[in-house]
């Protein structure tokens, strides 16, 4: 199954779903954090356009299936 390029602040708004809040922001990027257990941290660039293989990245440090995060998208 092939992952949509998309931008970082759709990304943000889809971990949003499952229990992630913005943390803090550093520069470009954002920091979200679990708000249960395992408190996970993920972070997210704030750019345009995310690479397919980041996305991928960033959909495994959240603990998702690529499936998974298709739905919330």
């Amino acid at each position: 199954m092939k992952l949509p390029v998309l931008p970082g602040l759709k990304i943000v708004k889809a971990l949003g779903k499952v229990c992630f809040e913005v943390d803090h922001q550093t520069g470009s990027h954002f920091i979200l954090r679990e708000n249960k257990m395992p408190f996970r941290r993920v972070t997210v660039p704030n750019h345009k356009t995310i690479a397919p293989g980041t996305l991928l990245a960033i959909i495994k440090q959240a603990g998702l299936s690529k499936e998974e995060f298709l739905k919330l998208i």
